[in-house]
């Protein structure tokens, strides 16, 4: 199917019409777009929430957040460091009632003193030494390849142990503070951590690249490593709330796109590979911030974050001194490639200023610029 993109919430920008194709070519699913430049945001929509019933995906349309859920964690967390309720670099058993592998979920862990290293800087900057969920494992269980601290290694278990800590150690409700802290915030409506029931009315369901159509999930408790949905004029809210400060001092903003850990990986999945990236891409200083990933762009400091699954592919790349994003939200697989196109173009990025490589591993041979 051939996918005219329409724009709904404003007029094309001038940048958009020099970079935007008149069309986008897609098997099934659509693909929702946002540009965001200097606090002004445009938005376009395309194709299907609902391909086998012939339903258009639109602006409010529900879509699945998946990792992008990770970055609004990491800036509720921030919030909480701001009034002292959190410390960035205190050990979470600090936190605890009692020593964390007491708790049956974290059970695995006992007789392995690393986890008293653990604090919410290496948690949200996937430096914990997990495995990115402990179900991959060969016996499913949690475990430290690394010591915490010393490598980056993308793990989805760190973010829940976060929320962990949140709820058994300080008895917050992560999905309310959530709700309280950023969606009712920002004016995100149509946002949440868990299924809610209007959602039903306009939600999109996913596709994979072979066309097979992935069911909506209705998940039905929160789950900091990826439960949200959301959708393209909500997300491009938050993402233009963070991007002029809203809810957190320039101290903790700074602190989330800051550099923790150079990440040296060849490719974000698999998770624990030791392969190194080439030489040639080290210009980057590609770096874990917190919630987010970091680099060096030509004028300053870039920062992304993706969220991908079965049936959906989303992408926020941020320009962070130019102060202009580009966000994707996406019920298709196929959106990559029109991602990569789209965004190193409205950003102004040559294929060398981008880490797409990294970002999408073997799936990004041929994404240009």
């Amino acid at each position: 199917m051939i996918l005219v993109l329409l724009a709904l919430a404003a007029a094309p920008t001038a940048a958009f019409a020099e970079t935007a194709p008149a069309t986008i070519a897609l098997n099934k699913g659509g693909l929702a777009i946002a540009e965001i430049d200097d606090g002004k945001t445009a938005l376009r929509v395309s194709g299907d929430r609902d391909e086998e019933k012939g339903l258009p995906l639109q602006a409010d349309t529900v879509m699945y957040a998946a990792s992008l859920t990770k970055f609004t964690f990491a800036y509720m967390v921030m919030q909480l460091v701001d009034e002292g309720l959190v410390d960035l670099d205190t050990p979470i058993d600090r936190y605890m009632k009692k020593p964390l592998p007491e708790y049956e979920k974290y059970a695995d862990l006992a007789g392995d003193e690393r986890w008293r290293k653990l604090t919410f800087r290496i948690l949200l900057s996937h430096t914990t030494g997990f495995a990115n969920f402990r179900f991959v494992e060969p016996d499913e269980k949690l475990r430290f390849h690394w010591d915490p601290g010393t490598r980056y290694g993308y793990s989805g278990e760190g973010i829940n142990l976060a929320q962990f800590v949140l709820e058994e150690g300080l008895g917050l409700d992560v999905g309310k503070e959530m709700q309280r802290r950023v969606f009712d915030r920002l004016g995100m409506t149509r946002t949440s951590t868990t299924w809610r029931a209007d959602f039903a009315e306009n939600v999109a369901q996913g596709y994979t690249t072979d066309g097979t159509m992935v069911p909506h999930r209705k998940r039905g408790s929160t789950r900091a490593a990826g439960s949200m949905d959301t959708t393209i004029e909500d997300y491009s809210r938050f993402v233009t709330g963070f991007m002029r400060g809203e809810g957190l001092s320039a101290k903790a903003r700074a602190e989330m796109l800051k550099p923790q850990i150079a990440i040296t990986s060849r490719s974000q999945f698999p998770t624990l590979s030791d392969d190194k990236a080439p030489a040639d891409k080290a210009h980057l200083k590609l770096s874990a911030g917190l919630g987010v990933v970091v680099y060096d762009g030509p004028k300053g400091r870039i920062f992304l974050k993706g969220g991908h699954d079965d049936g959906t592919d989303n992408m926020l790349i941020c320009d962070d001194a130019a102060k202009r994003c580009f966000l994707g939200l996406s019920n298709t697989n196929e959106a990559q490639a029109w991602y990569v196109r789209l965004a190193n173009r409205y950003l102004g990025l040559k294929e060398t200023q981008t880490p797409w490589w990294w970002e999408y591993s073997a799936s990004s041979k041929g994404f240009g610029s």
